[in-house]
């Protein structure tokens, strides 16, 4: 199916080259839809601008041109491109490959989501007729927009009662406890060191040593989930294996491994018992540090806040992305789901932190998400892709402001400076992560605006998982670095585990 062909002919005519600048070129150019994101892009340059600009290069080339007899800038026209055939040709290439694809980007307006895929080794300048070349191009998908006015949306409400903050608290006060060993077996709570293995058969895929799980109903891995974790550890005795099955995820990253079920052979080298420390005023300074009880209760109120706030915006969030995707049944290249799983995890882990969300929480989420990570990607680019025409209809945009706002929240919470903040996002390349984050809330927050909302009462889940920062394959889908914090640690107070 053809989008356009022989559309660059009449380009030249659509755009007068001001004093001074070079004229356009006189394109043919032709554009395949290949699928619904994926565009062919054939292109022809006429002798005639091939010949204007191979004058043009003669002409910059002369007066540095040095040949035997003739003085600099001396020498005749045709004996220096006689002279310099090679250096010639790859400059006049050069030039009209950067001048041809800027145009047909701008004539074309093909919306591009990636870099374009060029052989610029391939690209041969003929001494005969026309120059040609083809590249090939993602861009964004055309569609159908949905009803986005008007929704109708259950929203999660809460009244943050003493008891949620008595019970958060209590999780702080876990994360500053006294381990005590403990020659049993461990119960749910309690913190186990051990040894895992995970096997196919007798052949070893990954093993991780002396890693630290609070033993909970499921323990969490990159790739796999191991329910009842809690029955099989009352079973194990230190220095003693156990073995449990366990379902790879489909989206592993090892393909050979998806779905599969394998053996994970779990040895307890030690089981702790923790004990609550009283709060006493050196704790409430290692905490905060914070003057006394009050003032710590109300700094964990506001990030129970922070957090219920982040719980409102996904449930909406979820509704929206469902109503607005509903009829989005477009395909998406797998290329660029796989690129973008990576990025969907980055933005997942920002959007947590800035809500005040400890690092064993974070953990739990991105490792749900690795196991589903391209369905969910492929999701959330089509809400992104629809959310994204709706920004550009409303003149909706990121501010420098925005931007500020967004580094200031995710700062508080990390207990690290905004400029600090500002180099690891810009040095770890996650400014346009932040800016389509920025973007996609403001027009949320639009879309709610118009919305009809239900309340529905809100419970804060329970963690029932703890997670291992550890992959059954031995590789995980987004290695996306997450700082492992020890019961040891003493710094800011931690955000209560949700």
């Amino acid at each position: 199916m053809s989008d356009s062909a022989a559309l660059a002919s009449s380009s030249s005519s659509s755009s007068e080259a001001l004093p001074g600048e070079r004229p356009p070129l006189k394109l043919d150019v032709a554009v395949d839809k290949v699928s619904t994101c994926q565009r062919k892009v054939r292109v022809s340059i006429p002798r005639e601008d091939i010949a204007r600009y191979h004058a043009e290069c003669i002409g910059e080339m002369m007066p540095s041109a040095h040949l035997p007899g003739f003085r600099p800038g001396r020498a005749p026209r045709a004996l220096v491109g006689s002279r310099f055939k090679a250096e010639l040709a790859e400059q006049i290439r050069s030039k009209l490959l950067a001048d041809a694809m800027t145009q047909v980007s701008e004539t074309e307006k093909l919306s591009p989501i990636s870099e374009p895929e060029l052989d610029v080794g391939a690209v041969v300048l003929p001494d005969d007729g026309p120059m040609t070349f083809e590249f090939s191009i993602e861009v964004r998908p055309e569609f159908e927009m949905p009803q986005w006015k008007g929704l109708a949306i259950k929203r999660p409400t809460r009244e943050i009662s003493e008891k949620d903050v008595e019970d958060a608290l209590g999780n702080v006060l876990r994360d500053r406890s006294r381990l005590v060993p403990h020659d049993g077996s461990a119960s749910e709570g309690d913190l186990l060191v051990a040894n895992l293995r995970f096997l196919d058969g007798d052949k070893l895929l990954s093993h991780a040593d002396e890693v630290e799980i609070v033993v909970r109903e499921k323990l969490s891995l990159a790739d796999a989930e191991v329910p009842g974790f809690a029955g099989v550890v009352a079973k194990a005795k230190p220095g003693k294996p156990v073995t449990v099955e366990v379902t790879v995820s489909p989206e592993a990253a090892e393909e050979s491994l998806r779905g599969k079920k394998v053996t994970m052979e779990l040895t307890v080298i030690e089981v702790k018992k923790l004990e609550l420390p009283e709060l006493t005023t050196e704790l409430l300074a290692e905490l905060g540090p914070f003057a006394d009880a009050d003032a710590i209760r109300a700094a964990i109120r506001g990030q129970l806040d922070g957090q219920l706030a982040w719980h409102q915006r996904r449930e909406v969030r979820k509704q929206v992305a469902n109503a607005l995707t509903a009829s989005a049944n477009w395909d998406l290249p797998p290329d660029l789901l796989r690129r973008q799983s990576q990025r969907e995890l980055e933005r997942a882990i920002l959007e947590l932190r800035r809500s005040g969300f400890d690092d064993d929480s974070i953990r739990r989420h991105v490792n749900e998400l690795r196991q589903s990570v391209m369905a969910s990607t492929a999701k959330a680019l089509k809400e992104h892709f629809i959310l994204e025409r709706i920004a550009e209809d409303e003149s909706i945009a990121d501010t420098a402001a925005d931007y500020e706002e967004e580094i200031r929240a995710i700062a508080a919470q990390s207990g690290e400076s905004p400029r600090r903040v500002r180099a690891s996002l810009e040095n770890r390349g996650l400014m346009d992560v932040l800016r389509n984050q920025i973007v996609e809330r403001k027009t949320l927050d639009l879309i709610t605006k118009s919305a009809n909302f239900t309340d529905t009462p809100f419970e804060f889940p329970k963690p029932d998982a703890d997670a291992v920062d550890h992959a059954v394959c031995g590789s995980m889908v987004g290695d996306e670095e997450i700082p492992t914090a020890t019961h040891s640690e003493a710094t800011a107070v931690r955000s209560p585990r949700r």
